[in-house]
């Protein structure tokens, strides 16, 4: 088994799965600087970052076994991490939301009928169907802006940055795409 920056994701799973501490180093070492920028976009902290991070690693040590994802290691971590910093948001601004956090609800908000039937949608696998047929439809460019922005949290500046784009072609994209997003929900049944 290789050691160090060479070491592929199928090993750091078979060192949890060996329940071998080591996998906890290798998975900061090679992940840990992408999970904290993933969960400061949320957060917009550091320190509570570093927290939904090292939460991150205890969950993923707790979760494998029974799960094996050695084909999708980094995916399977970043949801753990997006799972606690959004919790971690809800928790500490459950009476004053942290800004970034409500203003992209608000702009989901125009797809989905209310935050209490999202949280019961989201679940349902008609919804996650209709969400992956309208990320397959996209060009690769737009499937990584909506993306960057609705999964990652990144901001406008920071999409239009990495696009190579001004921020209100980025802002008016985005607009489309939801347009685009909510027309796909009613197509398939989902109530918006």
């Amino acid at each position: 088994m290789k050691r160090g920056d060479d070491l592929d994701d199928e090993s750091i799973v078979e060192l949890y799965l060996k329940r071998d501490e080591s996998a906890i180093t290798e998975t900061a070492d090679k992940y840990g600087n992408r999970l904290t920028s993933l969960s400061k976009h949320i957060t917009g902290d550091d320190f509570t970052a570093d927290e939904c991070v090292n939460d991150t690693y205890i969950q993923t040590w707790n979760s494998i076994p029974p799960n094996e994802p050695r084909t999708y290691f980094y995916p399977f971590l970043a949801r753990i991490a997006r799972h606690i910093s959004l919790n971690r948001c809800k928790k500490e601004h459950a009476a004053k939301r942290n800004g970034q956090y409500v203003d992209l609800g608000d702009e989901l908000d125009e797809c989905f009928s209310s935050p209490d039937n999202t949280e019961r949608v989201v679940d349902d696998m008609v919804l996650r169907e209709s969400l992956n047929r309208f990320l397959g439809e996209l060009d690769e460019e737009k499937r990584n802006i909506f993306i960057r922005r609705y999964w990652f949290f990144d901001d406008i500046a920071e999409i239009a940055d990495r696009f190579g784009y001004s921020e209100s072609k980025i802002k008016s994209l985005l607009m489309r795409l939801r347009g685009k997003l909510r027309e796909q929900l009613e197509k398939d049944g989902i109530v918006v």
